[in-house]
């Protein structure tokens, strides 16, 4: 019986064999790569660039939150009214001037310049001088805001206030004004009056009562308004006591033109801006035109359902047709 030829599937050729050691180390070839690759990586101690300025800027934040006030300290310094004035390193450039003997009563622009004064800051002392003040002693200068500590102790010593005139009669005590500070009434001296739609915030600051912030206050509130149509009006000064106002309320005058919105022609941002109208009224105001045209005349703002008697007589002064 001739029988077929047995097939042996578990034993393997020479050729089978390469081929599949072949195959085993080509696979533990890429077992082992993730291992071994990064020993052949040369390493480095230098992070990146990008890492290196993220790194520092951390530590300048570090340092100034550590710090807060480092910065600033640099900058400025309190004055002796305890307000921050600029310090001697704020400015990199001082206009150099002369020394010479000078009385701050008495010396004029021109010679204020020659000591080597900024025009703002000698526009500050005639300010002062104009309003009623005036330097008693020669520490004063240091009140002088603009002025550097340096400059202050420079001039100082050339400060020459002449004995008969700072202790004139007429300067009531020889009247000197901290302009960080309100004034206290005096009932012996003369104020000058204050126009209230002209006036700037040193004008108002010479009044009895009156600071820095009240005056910013009562300027800006009369920008927003476009100008006063009754002194009245200044006693709704945001901050502004009723008995500062009752004071300084003879001293005030009225004068000057409003400036006025044109309703038929003003956005809902513009409308909505004025204090009298914000932006309940404003919307109310816009709408009423989008939806009946222009208004022919100021009177028509009554038809809106939300303007009363009180309003009307309120807004209509700042209102304009054309």
């Amino acid at each position: 019986m001739s029988g077929k030829p047995k097939h042996h599937y578990l034993e393997f050729t020479r050729k089978d064999r390469r081929g599949t050691l072949l195959l085993l180390g080509i696979i533990g070839l890429m077992i082992s790569v993730p291992f071994i690759y990064p020993l052949f990586q040369k390493t480095s101690a230098k992070p990146p660039a990008d890492i290196d300025a993220a790194l520092a800027s951390l530590q300048t934040k570090k340092t100034v939150a550590d710090h807060p006030s480092s910065t600033f300290q640099d900058r400025y310094e309190k004055s002796p009214s305890g307000q921050r004035r600029p310090s001697s390193n704020a400015s990199s450039a001082k206009i150099p001037g002369a020394l010479f003997s000078f009385d701050p009563n008495t010396i004029t622009a021109e010679g204020w310049k020659k000591l080597g004064l900024r025009d703002k800051t000698i526009a500050t002392i005639l300010n002062y001088r104009e309003k009623g003040g005036r330097f008693t002693q020669a520490t004063d200068i240091k009140k002088i805001w603009g002025l550097f500590p340096d400059e202050v102790e420079r001039l100082m010593p050339y400060v020459n206030i002449v004995a008969s005139e700072s202790n004139h009669p007429s300067s009531l005590k020889n009247f000197s004004h901290d302009f960080s500070k309100p004034l206290k009434y005096d009932s012996r001296r003369n104020y000058e009056p204050v126009d209230i739609n002209n006036s700037d915030t040193l004008a108002w600051m010479a009044l009895p009562g009156i600071g820095p912030k009240l005056s910013q206050r009562i300027v800006n509130f009369r920008d927003k308004l476009g100008g006063f149509y009754s002194i009245e009006q200044v006693g709704e000064t945001f901050g502004l006591p009723d008995s500062t106002f009752q004071k300084i309320k003879p001293l005030l005058q009225l004068s000057g033109d409003l400036k006025k919105i044109q309703i038929n022609k003003a956005s809902i941002d513009e409308l909505k801006s004025h204090p009298y109208i914000r932006y309940q009224l404003g919307n109310a105001l816009f709408q009423y035109r989008v939806q009946h045209g222009d208004f022919k005349n100021i009177a028509d703002i009554k038809k809106i359902m939300i303007v009363d008697e009180a309003i009307y007589n309120k807004i209509s002064p700042y209102i304009s047709i054309e």
